[in-house]
């Protein structure tokens, strides 16, 4: 494991408006960085279509997601393209604040973009609270539950994605299928005809065996 990884972080999706179109993608980090006035950050891959909409918008949502929340919403919003279809299909979703926030999670906190800074690959976006609320008492889920319980990799568009980083090893399971979308690996003897990866969707022709 590299130094990085033991950074806490956790699993949110970020969400704005483009068109009157709700549109978002998974992030592991947002963090509050004042407490008067509120204010917090996340980062967004260049290459997100979200980091578009958001500059566009001005405005962002974090939705925290929770340990039991669908892991299909991270697939859609964390391996899948705004440019490509609607993200938010079959994902249950509310106007809060004035925008589309996950109801799958623990919360929201919506933000008025107050100012940005660029890196190489990515924009901070800073943001002013304006609006939020909790779901519920419901446990956080964090990038570590992610991995380990989950089992679920990093976007490429993620800033703690490693090439070729593989999850937890299970000491009793026989072979190991990992999904070539989301990353997401399968336990077991043999992969079910049937299969369905709980976050993409996809079926078992789009996994392999990790020798």
């Amino acid at each position: 494991m590299i130094i990085e990884q033991k950074l806490s972080y956790g699993v949110y999706a970020v969400t704005t408006w483009r068109d009157g179109t709700p549109q978002g993608c998974i992030a592991n980090c947002a963090i509050q960085v004042t407490n008067e006035p509120e204010t917090f950050a996340v980062s967004i891959h260049h290459d997100n279509y979200s980091n578009e909409c958001i500059k566009k918008s001005g405005k962002f949502a974090v939705s925290i997601l929770a340990e039991d929340s669908d892991p299909a919403i991270i697939g859609a919003l964390g391996f899948k393209s705004g440019r490509d279809g609607d993200k938010f299909k079959g994902i249950k979703y509310d106007v809060c604040g004035k925008l589309p926030v996950v109801t799958d999670s623990c919360g929201y906190i919506v933000c008025d973009v107050i100012d940005t800074m660029e890196t190489p690959t990515h924009t901070v976006f800073l943001g002013k609270k304006t609006a939020g609320d909790t779901f519920g008492d419901r446990k956080q889920m964090t990038y570590d539950y992610y991995h380990k319980v989950i089992k679920g990799s990093s976007p490429k568009n993620a800033p703690t994605y490693v090439e070729g980083g593989a999850n937890a090893e299970s000491a009793t399971a026989k072979k190991k299928f990992r999904c070539t979308l989301c990353g997401y690996e399968y336990e077991g003897d043999e992969l079910p005809a049937d299969y369905v990866c709980p976050i993409c969707g996809v079926g078992p022709e789009l996994f392999e065996e990790v020798k």
